[in-house]
């Protein structure tokens, strides 16, 4: 099992810029990215033998981790703890409807007899 230069590249230049990303190598094994969750439960693993480096940094980053400027930059209050994503909030019931629009109170029109 050969390790591309581009996985190789994520893990050396990369990884020490996600805050919370580890790698764990082992030996003879395709590089894998296992995702884990709040309890160290194992959520997936993604094999990265086969994506570019820019690949791998995209899907890092669609997963929430935070990449930071350089590996020693502070990390923000909100991503501490990323990508372990907070709880959604849930909306009340008279939020404005998906595109943007609230739903009109009473229409004049519809009630032409008052």
């Amino acid at each position: 099992a050969g390790h591309s230069p581009q996985v190789k590249a994520f893990v050396t230049q990369d990884i020490p810029l996600y805050h919370n990303l580890e790698m764990k190598h082992l030996p003879g094994a395709d590089p894998e990215l296992v995702l884990l969750s709040h309890w160290y439960e194992e959520l997936e693993r993604i094999p990265l033998s086969d994506m570019t480096r820019e690949e791998i940094n995209q899907l890092v980053q669609e997963l929430g981790f935070y990449r930071k400027e350089t590996p020693d930059a502070p990390v923000p209050e909100e991503f501490q703890f990323a990508p372990a994503k907070p709880l959604p909030t849930l909306l009340p019931p008279q939020a404005p409807t998906a595109d943007g629009k609230t739903p009109p109170k009473h229409d004049k029109e519809e009630h032409p007899d008052l």
